[in-house]
């Protein structure tokens, strides 16, 4: 009997062994298409990572990226406290944080991955269709409280809608509307982008600032199951960009000396005739040879471009058709 039990033990432990070998054999180790990385994105530009994401995980399966969207701020105390190694942000990397970064043993990567309008959305109610970034200005600063006041309607008092009060939005509006100057009491956060959608589709007295990205007919590229959208992309056939929702009115924009105002079309933020744009960048302290270094080469290649192209932003590096779009601009 002993010697039975001994023999059993023996079988078992080498049974053992053998399985915990064949493990360890077949563990895989992180390279730049298999892993995992975590992403800290500013939440303005969710939809846009959210189907980078989606493509780079149906190409490579065995590559995870788990993405925080956040503020800007929160992205940049995220990557110089060493919490995560990769950001999407509305700005690049400063050389002084590139310097305390190397203090730390971490060489940052930085490319300008898009450039994204800054839309203003009204409800399709409003008979406005068009503003200079003076009346903007006067409006996002408290300065113009009433509806009457830019063009006669019974629409009473002004609301604007924003994702978050300390989000690159608020930061771009401060900076490039009001010279640093603080937003009026009539400005409101939402909580995140697709509330701030919600907001002006039920409130006739609501104007929305959010990234064009968001306001894409029928939002095809989003809407699509992730199938769909990485074959579409990873394709030869080359991709349209996208038009503007019809959910909501899109407001034209003009500058003050100017006599047309433009519509946040592909084509008018790539030749500047649309007034508010601003860069996205992303930034890696990541290995290249990691999944996060993958991602970021990914994002930063043709693919990556392709997809942009498809939110109705413009990619960084592709090269745009420019269609005539009429007297809409």
């Amino acid at each position: 009997m002993r010697l039975n039990s001994l023999t059993s033990a023996l079988a078992v432990a080498a049974l053992l062994a053998g399985a915990t070998s064949c493990m360890k054999y077949e563990k895989k180790e992180k390279s730049a298409t298999t892993g995992t990385a975590t992403l800290v994105c500013d939440d303005s530009f969710r939809n846009i990572l959210a189907q980078e994401i989606d493509v780079f995980e149906y190409q490579y399966p065995e590559a995870h990226i788990l993405p925080e969207y956040t503020t800007q701020a929160v992205a940049f105390d995220s990557l110089l406290s060493l919490n995560t190694k990769t950001i999407v942000v509305s700005r690049d990397i400063t050389p002084e944080e590139r310097s305390f970064l190397k203090s730390k043993k971490r060489t940052a990567r930085s490319a300008k991955i898009a450039v994204d309008a800054v839309a203003f959305i009204v409800n399709n109610a409003n008979p406005v269709e068009m503003l200079t970034l003076g009346e903007l200005a006067d409006i996002v600063g408290g300065r113009t409280t009433q509806w009457n006041d830019v063009q006669p309607n019974d629409l009473g008092e002004i609301s604007v809608v924003l994702d978050r009060t300390g989000s690159s939005l608020a930061t771009y509006m401060r900076d490039s509307l009001l010279n640093g100057a603080p937003l009026g009491p009539n400005v409101y956060a939402a909580g995140s982008v697709p509330a701030v959608f919600e907001a002006v589709e039920k409130n006739k007295n609501a104007i929305g600032v959010l990234g064009v990205s968001w306001i894409t007919s029928d939002m095809s590229s989003a809407d699509m199951d992730r199938d769909s959208l990485a074959v579409s992309v990873l394709s030869d056939e080359p991709v349209q960009g996208a038009t503007l929702t019809q959910k909501v009115k899109v407001l034209k924009l003009r500058r003050n000396d100017e006599v047309t105002a433009y519509k946040p079309y592909q084509q008018n933020i790539f030749d500047g005739t649309y007034p508010l744009f601003r860069q996205i960048y992303m930034i890696t302290t990541a290995h290249s040879s990691s999944p996060g270094g993958g991602f970021y080469s990914f994002v930063t290649g043709d693919i990556g471009q392709k997809i942009i192209m498809k939110t109705g932003i413009l990619p960084a590096r592709m090269r745009i058709q420019v269609v005539q779009v009429g007297a809409d601009q």
